[in-house]
C-alpha cells in the first residue's frame, strides 16, 4: 500500500483508506461481525484512514470503530459532524460543537478526536469566520486534532481550501465526476490540504456490475435518493443518470479489462494516484470487497486519464460539470 505526501494532516496516510457509511446499515443490514470483519480485513491490507460521521447510524459506525481501534491504536478516524440537526448556519453553534464532539468522543472512545470534518454544511458556514474561531478553539482545548470540511461543490471546496486552519476538505471525486481535477487538486497541492475523495466508485456503478434492472433494497440510500428525494442529488450515482451511468460504466470496465484490472481496482488505483488525491474512501460491504478496494494502492501508474476524460466528456460533463 502507497502512502501518500505529508499535508496538514500532520502524518502520511494509506492511498485507500476505507469509508463507513455502509456499517451504520444505511446502505442495508451490515451486522456488527461482518462490520469488524471488515475493519480487520482492510487493516491487514494497508489501510490505516477510516472515515465516518456522527450520523451514520446515528452512531452505530463510530461505536463500531471505537471498539475496533481499542486494538489498533495506529488507526487514523476521520469523523464529521453538522446533521443532526436542520442545515442552517445558525445551528453551527459553538454549543452544538462541543455537544456533537463530545457525542463522538463517547463513541470512539476517544479523547481527542484525529480529524472532525464538517458535514457538508451550507455555504454561509464555509464562509463564516466564527465557524472557523470555534473550530480553532476546539483544537487549542484539546477536543480535536485537526478539522476539515467536507463539501458538495468546488466553489465550497476552495473556500475551504483558502483558510489557514483547514487540514482536509472531503469531495466527491471519480471517473464520472471530474470537475475537482479543474482547480480544486492544484489549489490543495499549493496549500498543503489533504483531499480526501469520496463515493470514488459512483455509488458502485464503476464496479461495473449493475444493469438497468439492478434493483436495490428499500433503506438503500440508491434506491431512495436516485432523484434527490433526501439529500444531494449528488450523493448518490454521482448524480448521473443511472441507465446512462451503466452503460458508461461498461465502457470503462473495457479500459480496465485493456490493463489487467477490474472494474473496481482500476478506478480507484487511476484515482488515488492523481496529483492532489490524498486518499481515496471506498466503503465495502465485506471481507472481499475490502481486501480488492485495498489492493488498488499497490497497482502501478495507470496512464488511463485521456481515455477516462474523453468517456466523462462525452457523457456526462454537458450534464453534471457545473452543477458541483
Amino acid at each position: 500500500m502507497r502512502t501518500t505526501p505529508l499535508t496538514r494532516l500532520g502524518r502520511p496516510v494509506s492511498a485507500i483508506g476505507l469509508g463507513t457509511w455502509q456499517l451504520g446499515a444505511d446502505w442495508g443490514d451490515v451486522s456488527e461481525s461482518d462490520a469488524t470483519a471488515i475493519l480487520e480485513a482492510s487493516v491487514e491490507s494497508g489501510v490505516t484512514i477510516f472515515d465516518t460521521a456522527d450520523v451514520y447510524g446515528d452512531g452505530r459506525s463510530e461505536q463500531i470503530i471505537g471498539r475496533f481501534a481499542q486494538s489498533h491504536p495506529e488507526i487514523f478516524i476521520a469523523t464529521k459532524m453538522g446533521r443532526r440537526l436542520e442545515q442552517v448556519p445558525e445551528n453551527y453553534s459553538m454549543e452544538n460543537f462541543r455537544a456533537w464532539i463530545d457525542r463522538s468522543r463517547a463513541n470512539l472512545g476517544m479523547d481527542t478526536l484525529d480529524l472532525v470534518q464538517l458535514h457538508c454544511p451550507p455555504s454561509a458556514v464555509i464562509e463564516s469566520d466564527a465557524v472557523f474561531d470555534n473550530l480553532d478553539t476546539l483544537v487549542t482545548e484539546g477536543a480535536i486534532a485537526r478539522y476539515g470540511v467536507s463539501v458538495e461543490t468546488a466553489a465550497q471546496a476552495l473556500t475551504a481550501i483558502a483558510r489557514p486552519g483547514v487540514a482536509s476538505v472531503q469531495i466527491i471525486l471519480n471517473a464520472f465526476r471530474l470537475k475537482p481535477l479543474d482547480a480544486v487538486l492544484p489549489a490543495a497541492s499549493d496549500a498543503g490540504v489533504a483531499i480526501i475523495a469520496r463515493v470514488p466508485l459512483a455509488s458502485g456503478l464503476l464496479s461495473g456490475k449493475y444493469t438497468k434492472d439492478t434493483i436495490f433494497a428499500a433503506d438503500d440510500h440508491r434506491n431512495y435518493n436516485r432523484h434527490g428525494e433526501a439529500f444531494d442529488v449528488g450523493e448518490t450515482f454521482s448524480g448521473v443518470d443511472f441507465d446512462e451511468g451503466v452503460a458508461a460504466a461498461q465502457e470503462f470496465s473495457a479500459l480496465a479489462e485493456g490493463v489487467g484490472l477490474t472494474a473496481p481496482v482500476a478506478a480507484l488505483a487511476w484515482l488515488s494516484q492523481l496529483p492532489g488525491v490524498t486518499t481515496v474512501i471506498p466503503g465495502a460491504r465485506n471481507v472481499r470487497q475490502a481486501t480488492s478496494n485495498a489492493s488498488a494502492g499497490s497497482v502501478d501508474q495507470l496512464a488511463l486519464t485521456p481515455q477516462i476524460t474523453e468517456l466523462y466528456d462525452r457523457r456526462f460533463r454537458a450534464e453534471i460539470h457545473d452543477r458541483w
